[in-house]
């Protein structure tokens, strides 16, 4: 059976809680991955991704309700247009958000897995919203594994 260990990525390119979201954006534009875990003085303290990100530039209070019906308007449907990311908001919300720190916006509650843990139970914590899970070998990050890494390794046991 397939552990961890011979599913994850080792080495792991994790940043400090201190780390500006501007420099983290920057580092996210160079990489073929989409999240960083967390580590502070060798522990794991939360993971950034993508989406966290993102959602700092989206924000629901931008988001326009516009009715468009016939006459005499009976029956009306709504339509949201959502306008944050026009290059002016964008460039607000990038100035507002730059300087904050990853820890202001890291996801804190991380789900992990250990080296000897099975392909059933990466495959059950992968099957919903996470997409990566940090492993954990006594508290130190020792790889990631990645949606991406467990099909390529089940791509090579089929053709290998």
């Amino acid at each position: 059976m397939l552990r961890a260990r011979d599913i994850m990525t080792p080495d792991v390119e994790a940043i400090p809680p201190d780390m500006e979201v501007s420099e983290v954006l920057s580092r996210l534009a160079r990489a073929e991955f989409n999240g960083f875990p967390v580590v502070d003085d060798g522990d794991l303290v939360g993971i950034v991704t993508q989406g966290d990100l993102v959602a700092l530039f989206q924000t629901e209070d931008r988001v326009l309700w516009i009715p468009i019906g016939l006459p005499p308007f009976t029956e009306t449907v709504t339509y949201a247009v959502d306008v944050s990311w026009d290059d002016l908001d964008l460039g607000v919300d990038l100035a507002k958000h730059a300087g904050r720190s990853t820890s202001e916006v890291m996801t804190r509650d991380v789900v992990t897995v250990g080296p000897d843990d099975d392909l059933d139970r990466i495959l059950e914590l992968l099957s919903g919203e996470i997409n990566r899970l940090p492993v954990l070998d006594d508290g130190a990050l020792v790889g990631i594994v990645t949606r991406e890494d467990v099909v390529r390794t089940l791509a090579e046991e089929r053709t290998g």
